[in-house]
């Protein structure tokens, strides 16, 4: 009896979930995508709308969770061609492999979870120490400089407001994860420009799209094992 490819993949990926085969959640952004609109802030407002993200106007003081930057500030000026300089490149936590973050807070507030090796934050255990910040090579966490509810026009009860002097970033969206959703800011951008997933699940679209096209990731020289990889 023959089996198609599908289907094997398919009966393997049931056959790993019922054994409790670890997860690793990645996330691959189609920068060709993205880029046909190059203005558009979806993703970043999606977040931080869910996640009660203040808008604080001093650069010094922002709090963020996902932001643009150049590509030459995002990957090196030394891979930054004539075609991509310039160009805004989506930015959050890479929930590594190998997180820097998580071997220097003092209290246990940051940790990387069993099971699919989300980053976690518990803002309750943060002493505001900022070690976390420093190790991050990213810069994916912010500080709350001062309260940061008087900067939020809408607060989403169904998500807990911070207090001054704790570090925050993005979570991968682990509340709607829990509830069988995607991250918000997969939810609102163009049709498979961000793609989330499984990635040690070799059915799932985000293992098979890594499989198929080149994907990179930030630093890859520093062994942090960014989940978060770009496709051109």
């Amino acid at each position: 009896m023959k089996i198609t490819r599908k289907a094997f993949l398919a009966l393997l990926a049931v056959v790993t979930r019922a054994f409790g085969r670890p997860r690793r959640m990645a996330m691959a952004i189609d920068l060709a995508k993205c880029w046909k609109d190059r203005g558009c802030t979806r993703c970043a407002q999606a977040c931080h709308a869910a996640h009660n993200v203040p808008r604080i106007p001093d650069p010094r003081r922002e709090i963020k969770w996902i932001w643009k930057d150049r590509f030459e500030n995002a990957f090196g000026r030394e891979s930054a061609g004539p075609a991509v300089a310039g160009a805004p490149v989506p930015l959050l936590c890479n929930h590594c492999e190998h997180p820097a973050c998580v071997k220097v807070c003092p209290t246990g507030a940051t940790w990387k979870r069993d099971g699919d090796g989300l980053v976690m934050m518990d803002e309750h255990r943060c002493i505001g120490c900022r070690y976390c910040m420093a190790a991050c090579p990213y810069g994916a966490r912010s500080f709350n400089w001062s309260d940061p509810r008087p900067f939020l026009r809408t607060i989403d009860p169904a998500y807990p407001t911070r207090t001054r002097g704790v570090v925050e970033k993005c979570t991968f969206c682990a509340e709607r994860l829990a509830r069988g959703g995607r991250p918000a800011c997969v939810e609102v951008c163009p049709p498979k420009a961000m793609v989330f997933g499984d990635a040690a699940d070799p059915s799932s679209a985000v293992a098979q799209l890594l499989q198929a096209r080149h994907a990179f990731r930030r630093k890859p020289e520093l062994g942090a094992g960014p989940n978060v990889f770009y496709l051109l």
